[in-house]
């Protein structure tokens, strides 16, 4: 198996280079508990920017700028994804390719959609946070990046409530973005999860858009 690295052509354009990352971190098999590898990469990619401080606690990430500004911005995103279920590893789909979901083709009428686990929870957005990590680099705010582990599992796993609870001088801030989903609006949060040992089939949605999928809990009632 080759190692993972990640980064990006300097001659490409903003786009190339946002494919170039969407592409790498989508193509590493990062299911809750495996995100080692990945978190590897990241790290390596965050520590060649000169303007980043990086820290590590387990498989989470913390990189601050250190411009003197007055506030600082928190841009966190989680690693990790679901278990796989026929989608893994990515593909691009051209436009017209009936997975692309219509919503979606409306939005985006003539362009190539990439397609697999994670696309959306939550590594579109890492792959911007990634590339916003290497390229802004004298931001009218200070900026903190978290990248964590274990977002889709039990909470006492989660990443990022361990460094809150070790370290929370990291990430102290004035504001702070989860970009998740990726549509740049602005959602409550979650509706919340139960945890049943049943097997019985639908349509996975994440539990914010529901509606997107079909609930196999009720299609069995």
């Amino acid at each position: 198996m080759n190692e993972l690295t990640i980064g990006f052509s300097a001659s490409a354009t903003k786009q190339e280079q946002l494919n170039e990352l969407m592409e790498q971190i989508m193509g590493a098999y990062s299911v809750s508990d495996d995100e080692g590898p990945l978190t590897d990469a990241v790290e390596v990619f965050l520590k060649k920017q000169p303007h980043l401080t990086v820290r590590r606690h387990g498989d989470t990430l913390v990189a601050s700028t250190d411009f003197g500004r007055e506030r600082r911005v928190i841009l966190a995103g989680h690693l990790d994804t679901v278990p796989v279920i026929d989608n893994f590893p990515p593909k691009w789909l051209q436009p017209g390719d009936s997975l692309i979901r219509e919503d979606v083709a409306v939005g985006h009428e003539h362009e190539r959609v990439i397609w697999g686990r994670g696309a959306t929870d939550m590594k579109g957005s890492d792959a911007v946070m990634l590339y916003l990590a290497a390229t802004l680099t004298d931001a009218k705010y200070d900026l903190t990046y978290v990248f964590y582990d274990h977002e889709e599992v039990a909470a006492e796993k989660n990443g990022l409530r361990k460094v809150v609870e070790s370290h929370p001088d990291w990430i102290t801030g004035d504001f702070a973005i989860i970009g998740e989903p990726t549509g740049c609006g602005i959602e409550g949060g979650c509706n919340g999860t139960m945890r049943f040992d049943v097997i019985t089939h639908g349509v996975a949605a994440h539990s914010a858009r529901a509606w997107m999928g079909k609930n196999a809990i009720h299609a069995a009632a």
